[in-house]
């Protein structure tokens, strides 16, 4: 049964692994994936670990659910992004159904090897196998040779590229062509422990609670997330489609922030649909997932003519078009295709780099600081500035760093100011001043700045507003602009999205953009029968603010308090200055008052720190 699945315990110093039962009070509390995750990096860590130390634990971790239903896993560790804080990505493809196979849900990945190394986990039998040869290779150059190496193609493979193993901070693992646990910086934890890839290959069968009504429920929950509007889309444009929207509402980032629509026509490039025109090649899809909502390309012009891959997503698509104030497909796609060889984050990638443009408009660093001109949308500046940073080579060496790089510039000061992040990690390709629940949700996120921790998409979608009032059990205001109720949309998000990563859900395919999709009791449909696993919807829901709640209580113990669940100055004190949504900034009075609303539903008290009352009503005050 998918419940015996265990825990693998890896030590890379002494090359020794021992397997371990996940007991079932541990399932019905924190579920699986991001859930047990957290349970582990909480139990493992001591305040103040340092992100590069060999006791700072990896940990992979695979839905209660996924190979059975979907794919998903989470890698989590302390975040070398963030300076020590929370890290954790989520991550599709085919990975974790392998992982799963082999009837281990979780690894706990700790010490450092000598030597470059990989893992490779072969249902209960694990090797630690030389990775010298592998050292310097992309992640789509290293999946390939280990998979020849294996001498099948069936294996599944983890990797970080050379920004991993250089310690960019916002360095992703990768596996396949684009899937990538990107936020936080996972890939450098990975490269401190010379640990290069993950090769897993499962074979051990499992058997359904109830097949024949396990099937009969996936056909339906497939059907939910197919047949909304949301899916329907994704299907033929993908998360691409998102870009036109933002940019026609206002709340996209171009030039760092400078602006939040592009009024030059050559955004239209950009947009999904000339995507899908000049480049795609049909559209894949992760593990168990119907919707495919991902495109496979090739680039026939232009920079990056010769390009094959897939996605990008919007996010990528934003961060390395508008925010660095490039609007060339072409280029994009070049540089999509960079960072997932290289492992770079594409969304603190194209941010940081917009941070450094930005940096260098205003005279702060220079031609002779950086070696060359970062002229906005300059693809050739674009391009040589991220694979310095991957390579940590010259001014890469500092930019490498993200948010904490100001520290090593001339102008250090100057530059601090300019810097936008929430945590130490960086702000996102997306302007949220005009879009209050967007906003708040960065603010308070757990991670750092998120947007995949609670965006409340719905909230720009034209659903009447008494049916979302209804949904979410409060008013929530008249639109995405008005500050009534934001504090609860954004905690019902987290904690649902808390569950759907912990049973191994794709966020796109439960409620994300549709109140129609995937929820509460569809998940406990499944895991009644494919478990027998008697969990409520109102279980589930508590589920999810305990796992939430535990990540706030780790936090809180790294000295995160409400202090630090602020936006930049920036959304605070400068009006938008034109478009769409010109003159709105955020209200700090009225943000206030989101942060109280936001605790007390949390049980928090008025600084952010989870009470002994609140643990206690949790069942987390014993985690051993």
């Amino acid at each position: 049964m998918p419940l015996n699945r265990k825990a693998l315990f890896v030590n890379l110093t002494d090359k020794k692994a021992e397997s371990q039962e996940i007991s079932m009070e541990l399932r019905k509390k924190f579920l699986g994936g991001r859930g047990l995750n957290m349970y582990y990096l909480y139990k493992l860590t001591e305040k103040g670990m340092d992100p590069f130390s060999p006791e700072n634990p990896f940990i992979v971790g695979a839905g209660l659910l996924t190979g059975m239903f979907y794919g998903r896993i989470n890698i989590s560790s302390i975040a070398p992004e963030s300076g020590g804080y929370l890290g954790d990505s989520n991550m599709g493809g085919y990975f974790g159904a392998e992982l799963a196979a082999t009837n281990y849900s979780h690894l706990i990945i700790r010490g450092k090897s000598d030597k470059p190394v990989y893992l490779f986990i072969d249902n209960d039998r694990v090797e630690f196998r030389d990775a010298s040869n592998l050292w310097g290779k992309d992640a789509v150059e290293t999946q390939k040779i280990i998979k020849e190496e294996l001498g099948d193609k069936n294996i599944r493979v983890m990797t970080i590229g050379q920004a991993g193993e250089n310690l960019v901070r916002f360095a992703c693992v990768m596996t396949g062509l684009k899937n990538a646990a990107g936020r936080t910086g996972m890939g450098a934890v990975m490269g401190s422990k010379n640990l290069k890839a993950i090769a897993v290959r499962g074979r051990t069968p499992f058997k359904l609670a109830n097949p024949k009504q396990y099937l009969e429920d996936l056909r339906e929950t497939n059907k939910k997330a197919n047949g909304t509007g949301w899916g329907k889309a994704l299907g033929v444009l993908g998360t691409p489609l998102l870009l036109k929207n933002a940019n026609r509402k206002g709340f996209t980032s171009y030039k760092y922030h400078q602006y939040t629509n592009v009024t030059d026509p050559a955004i239209e490039e950009l947009y999904a649909e000339s995507l899908n025109e000049k480049y795609a090649k049909g559209m894949a899809s992760c593990f168990g997932c119907p919707i495919h909502c991902r495109h496979r390309y090739e680039v026939t012009d232009g920079v990056g003519k010769g390009t094959k891959g897939e996605g990008p997503e919007y996010a990528t698509i934003a961060a390395f078009g508008p925010t660095v104030g490039n609007l060339n497909l072409s280029s994009v796609l070049k540089l999509n295709d960079l960072c997932n060889r290289y492992g770079i984050d594409t969304i603190s990638g194209g941010d940081y780099l917009g941070y450094f443009f930005k940096l260098y408009q205003e005279g702060i660093i220079t031609e002779k600081d950086v070696g060359y001109p970062l002229e906005w949308g300059n693809h050739e500046a674009i391009e040589k500035l991220l694979t310095d940073i991957a390579l940590k080579r010259g001014f890469g060496e500092i930019a490498g760093e993200g948010s904490f790089a100001w520290k090593k510039l001339p102008n250090s000061n100057e530059a601090r100011k300019e810097l936008l992040a929430i945590k130490n990690v960086s702000i996102e390709m997306t302007d949220e001043r005009p879009v209050i629940a967007f906003a708040f949700g960065l603010a308070v996120a757990t991670r750092g700045t998120c947007h995949m921790r609670s965006r409340a998409s719905i909230d720009v979608v034209p659903y009447p507003r008494d049916l979302l009032a209804e949904f979410y059990g409060g008013d929530v205001g008249k639109d995405f602009k008005d500050y009534t109720g934001k504090g609860r949309m954004v905690w019902w998000h987290e904690i649902f999205n808390a569950v759907v990563d912990s049973i191994g859900l794709c966020r796109f395919a439960s409620i994300f953009s549709s109140i129609s999709s995937i929820g509460y009791l569809d998940i406990s449909k499944l895991l009644k029968t494919a478990l027998n696993m008697e969990i409520s919807e109102k279980e589930l829901a508590v589920s999810g603010e305990r796992i939430y709640t535990l990540e706030r209580m780790y936090i809180n113990r790294e000295g995160i308090s409400r202090k630090d669940d602020y936006l930049p100055d920036l959304y605070f004190d400068e009006p938008i200055p034109s478009g769409p949504t010109k003159g709105i900034r955020v209200s700090r009075e009225k943000f206030e008052r989101l942060l109280d609303e936001y605790y007390e539903i949390h049980g928090w008290d008025k600084n952010g720190v989870v009470p002994q009352e609140t643990m206690e009503k949790l069942g987390l005050t014993k985690l051993g």
